[in-house]
């Protein structure tokens, strides 16, 4: 009873480290993030794709409602698991921070620098009082001086680089997948592929083109794609993952 109460005293203060060194309301958080639907990164040579389970709960909601990926800027994507409105605050502050490297330097932002300037700004609510962390994690893909760039933010402040990664809900299973499929010679269409097998592959193996999120950044380009209800259903079609939406007839 006497621990349970002092890991409570140390769950109200975000500014406060436990005797073993945890900062509790981080690491619920990450438990925030995990409750999300799922989003995946896939980085290829010839670009990088974003992937996202938009999962409406309602025949009555508009799924173009459900907004999982967002442009930052021309060349960078991002997509997010946790909470949505956490997301949309850091989704606004990054495209801010591209729009005053424009204007600043004339050039458009590196990716990795918009991701540990996001970072930073995640970072300051884990020692500010009165706050809280960020419930949201996000990957950031974009384009460097030709080069394919995929990273993850974490509610701590954290970056990390990654050639394919999934956050949000069954993170494990689906980190696992790309594992063991993940080809670094693959072109985009081969990353596209990926990412909607390994969704699929917790979905019961078939996807819904609504209930899809679908972007890519490719390298020729430079610029950042979200694919409309047709393309994605096209993928899916030419993977074998569209689902029919038929159900077993009931018994009478």
């Amino acid at each position: 009873m006497q621990g349970q109460q002092q890991q409570q005293a140390y769950d109200r203060g975000i500014t406060i480290f436990s005797p073993d060194g945890r900062l509790y309301q981080v690491e619920y958080a990450r438990e925030a993030v995990k409750r999300g639907t799922a989003s995946i990164g896939v980085r290829t040579k010839d670009g990088v794709v974003l992937a996202v389970d938009k999962r409406v709960p309602s025949p009555l909601l508009e799924d173009s409602s459900v907004e999982k990926i967002h442009k930052a800027d021309n060349h960078v994507g991002i997509a997010s698991a946790g909470h949505v409105a956490d997301a949309r605050q850091l989704i606004d502050f990054a495209r801010r921070q591209t729009q005053v490297n424009q204007l600043r330097y004339g050039e458009p932002i590196g990716v990795e620098t918009l991701t540990k300037e996001v970072t930073d700004h995640i970072q300051q609510y884990t020692q500010v009082g009165g706050a809280r962390p960020f419930g949201v994690a996000l990957i950031v893909g974009g384009i460097d001086n030709g080069e394919p760039r995929l990273f993850e933010t974490d509610p701590s402040g954290t970056p990390y680089e990654w050639k394919a990664l999934a956050v949000g809900s069954d993170r494990g299973e689906l980190q696992e997948y790309l594992e063991e499929n993940y080809d670094e010679e693959a072109d985009l269409d081969g990353g596209i592929a990926l990412a909607l097998d390994a969704l699929a592959s917790v979905n019961e193996g078939s996807l819904l083109p609504n209930e899809v999120g679908l972007a890519t950044i490719d390298v020729e380009s430079e610029s950042f794609e979200q694919f409309d209800h047709d393309k994605i259903e096209s993928h899916l079609e030419e993977n074998d993952l569209l689902d029919d939406g038929e159900d077993d007839e009931p018994e009478e």
